[in-house]
């Protein structure tokens, strides 16, 4: 018998956006929009530029550091 609880899996993100629409699963960019990047892992995967190009393409505000 399950105690009724479910776990919610945590979605790895990948390490650079691939660019597709509609955005895969694994997008930082929507992960991001749907508040479900962690902010020390959202400061790592924005560093690159090719990443923060595409946050701001997508209008998002991205974390400070």
């Amino acid at each position: 018998m399950s105690s009724g609880k479910k776990k919610s899996k945590r979605v790895k993100p990948k390490k650079s956006c691939c660019k597709s629409k509609p955005r895969c699963k694994r997008c930082p960019i929507r992960l991001l929009a749907e508040g479900r990047l962690d902010p020390a892992d959202a400061k790592k995967i924005f560093a690159k530029d090719r990443n923060r190009k595409q946050a701001k393409k997508a209008k998002l505000a991205l974390p400070e550091g």
